[in-house]
């Protein structure tokens, strides 16, 4: 086995990809089945995770689907049940299910509003509750993902309620890497930058695409493959062993620009 092999297999390892049927965790999702990981796609739509499984089975990887509402305790609770009935544990749990809307900020409703943090936060929290539970009763050496954003550290337009949902994602992340790094459970953020994706394609105009490419110094969008290495990093428990409560930026050089 090479030193790459070594250090980025998953192998006998079992990871839960909320928001898997999604573009960008979709793509995590085959990366980490490459890798050797049984992957679980959580999330609502059949349809999406039967195509995602194809294309990792088809590449020699295994996985399988559990219907969840990620913002509900009752359903991530038996999406773990699920997981540890069929493939005895997990060690890998990444959260990147998310939705956004571009309502200018004094027409944003409180049931967009919750709605949005339901999804973007509340189902963070929650499930970190859940599985980090099942984690820290199991004495289990386990990798949490949490997907940030780009607007999560750096204020954007128009995203207002995103924004900030996902800054709360950051934050959860960090403190709980303080909390539960003595136990070895790693907590680290992927923050993409702007990829192109089902929840953000509705504010992506043409003065949004130009305004963006003007600010990223590699000139275009990034590909949800591009995700993939970062993802590996912090999930193996040899090459990301010591990464811990860190925020693995992925944007092609956006968030290093100034003027």
């Amino acid at each position: 086995m090479s030193i790459l092999q070594s250090l980025f297999s998953l192998k006998d390892k079992t990871a839960v990809i909320i928001g898997g049927t999604g573009e960008l965790c979709g793509a995590i999702a085959e990366g980490l089945a490459g890798a050797g990981a049984e992957v679980v796609l959580a999330g609502r739509s059949q349809e999406k995770a039967d195509a995602r499984l194809d294309a990792i089975r088809e590449s020699g990887g295994s996985g399988y689907f559990v219907a969840t509402d990620v913002d509900d305790r009752e359903s991530l609770e038996n999406l773990l049940a699920s997981v540890t009935e069929k493939s005895g544990k997990c060690e890998i749990l990444v959260n990147g299910a998310g939705v956004n809307s571009p309502t200018p900020f004094l027409e944003v409703s409180e049931e967009e509003y919750e709605r949005i943090f339901a999804t973007n936060a509340k189902a963070v929290f929650v499930a970190c509750q859940v599985f980090g539970s099942y984690f820290l009763e199991n004495r289990l050496k386990a990798s949490i993902i949490n997907v940030g954003s780009m607007s999560g550290m750096i204020p954007l337009s128009r995203v207002f309620t995103y924004s900030m949902s996902k800054a709360a994602v950051h934050n959860i992340s960090k403190n709980l890497a303080r909390e539960w790094a003595p136990e070895g459970i790693r907590v680290n953020t992927l923050v993409p930058g702007f990829f192109p994706a089902e929840q953000n394609r509705k504010v992506l105009n043409e003065e949004r695409v130009a305004a963006i490419m003007g600010h990223t110094p590699m000139q275009r969008f990034g590909e949800a493959r591009e995700l993939i290495g970062a993802a590996l990093l912090l999930a193996s428990p040899d090459a990301g062993g010591f990464i811990t409560g860190s925020e693995i930026v992925v944007d092609g050089g956006y968030s290093s620009m100034t003027i």
